[in-house]
């Protein structure tokens, strides 16, 4: 008997399936059977695209006990990163750089 438990949010990010990044227009949360765990009902979250073929997705099925964790980390993580955000609005935090600017890097010839 399905449950009809699902949650629908807006989704801003990239997922990957396969060897291909794609990005995201929503998230799918829901309580259900498991369609590929050996479960009973699972929590399945779907990233999807909707603008691309249905394969565009990235899912997973959880245990509640294993969804509850994930939330639990997701919580701590957010609110780690909320104060992070903070203090780089007061210039407190310096924003991360993912790779030196040509500005910063040094060229020596051998």
């Amino acid at each position: 008997m399905c449950t009809s438990i699902v949650e629908i949010a807006p989704a801003r990010g990239m997922a990957k399936r396969q060897d291909d990044w794609f990005t995201l227009t929503h998230s799918v949360v829901a309580y259900d059977h498991a369609r590929h765990a050996l479960l009973e009902d699972v929590i399945t979250i779907d990233f999807v695209n909707e603008g691309l073929p249905p394969e565009a997705r990235a899912a997973v099925e959880l245990t509640l006990d294993a969804a509850k964790a994930l939330n639990d980390a997701l919580t701590k993580a957010i609110a780690a990163a909320e104060v992070e955000e903070g203090q780089r609005l007061q210039g407190l935090v310096q924003p991360r750089r993912s790779a030196p600017e040509p500005a910063d890097v040094t060229l020596v010839a051998a």
